[in-house]
């Protein structure tokens, strides 16, 4: 499988890219992964001699532009169409890369991926799903997570379901629980929107609907996928960075269930509902980060998550 690496993605673009392209070459020698290194030569060059001893394993591609963190995302894509972003996104929608990772302009990253791969036939819109650490060294999938702040109760029931496929094909639990992240653990709390969405999940067949979870219940063990709109969700996913930012970078306390919330650790996460496997990082991700991310891609491809999701849309579009 092809994954493309923007390398000119986060702040410490194009360093770190390499050294988790590095990482991932020395830590999983036999994998079938080949990396499409995607970004300027000249900014490369004086890393590349970390990767001379893999170079059957990736192919540079170059994209002289980089759009920068601050830029409009849509103004950005259509002024710089050799950045590595647009470029990354060009090679996806051509079926040259099997999947594109980065850690750049989450904006640019979100409407290069519905503007080139576009979303699902049926799904009205994408969404993120970032993994919240549990107190049994696993994680739940907390989603949206940031990028559709309002919603209807109807885009909840798709995140329900994507999250739930996610959680079964790509992460191997059988039947996912799904909760409503509410203010109460009653039916009938919340707002409107949760009001709304509550008897309409408890309907949703495909999915194991266990109720209403509460922000004290993200770290526990009571629902493997976690539903909410994306500014409910990006709330708790930036208040659970500063549990491990606290804790563990300031006041220097260690614990494995710390180390948890170390974003590091998981490396990315897929846009759920498009048409292709695209993973987005954080603009402070490091190697490590990096080396993870291609993991997540070559789990995403692996499963046949796309295949699964167009399939169980296309049947809902038929019922």
């Amino acid at each position: 499988m092809k994954i493309g690496l923007d390398i000119m993605g986060g702040d410490y673009a194009p360093a770190e890219a390499i050294k988790g392209a590095q990482m991932f070459f020395e830590q999983v020698p036999d994998s079938s992964v080949h990396l499409v290194l995607i970004g300027d030569a000249d900014a490369a060059a004086p890393y590349m001699s970390l990767i001379d001893a893999h170079q059957h394993r990736f192919t540079f591609v170059e994209a002289p532009d980089t759009i920068g963190m601050h830029e409009h995302p849509t103004r950005a894509l259509k002024e710089k169409p050799n950045s590595s972003i647009a470029v990354g996104f060009g090679m996806l929608q051509k079926g040259k890369t099997d999947a594109f990772i980065s850690a750049g302009n989450t904006g640019a990253m979100l409407v290069g991926a519905l503007y080139s791969v576009k979303a699902i036939d049926g799904i009205l819109r994408p969404t993120i799903g970032t993994p919240m650490p549990r107190l049994d060294n696993k994680f739940n999938c907390l989603l949206d997570s940031g990028i559709n702040a309002d919603c209807k109760p109807e885009h909840l029931l798709q995140f329900a379901q994507l999250g739930s496929l996610y959680a079964q094909h790509v992460h191997g639990i059988e039947s996912p629980r799904v909760a409503l992240l509410n203010i109460g653990e009653e039916e009938g709390k919340g707002n409107v929107l949760c009001q709304a969405t509550y008897p309409l999940l408890k309907e949703l067949p495909g999915i194991n609907f266990v109720g209403n979870v509460e922000g004290r219940d993200l770290f526990y063990d009571r629902a493997e996928v976690i539903v909410c709109e994306g500014f409910v969700g990006n709330v708790a996913l930036k208040m659970a960075e500063s549990v491990y930012d606290i804790f563990r970078v300031q006041k220097g306390f260690t614990d494995p269930f710390l180390d948890n919330f170390n974003f590091e650790n998981y490396g990315g996460t897929p846009i759920l509902g498009i048409n292709s496997p695209v993973i987005i990082s954080h603009g402070i991700a490091h190697a490590f980060a990096f080396r993870n991310m291609v993991d997540v891609a070559s789990k995403v491809i692996s499963s046949n998550l796309i295949g699964v999701f167009k399939e169980h849309f296309k049947q809902q579009a038929v019922v």
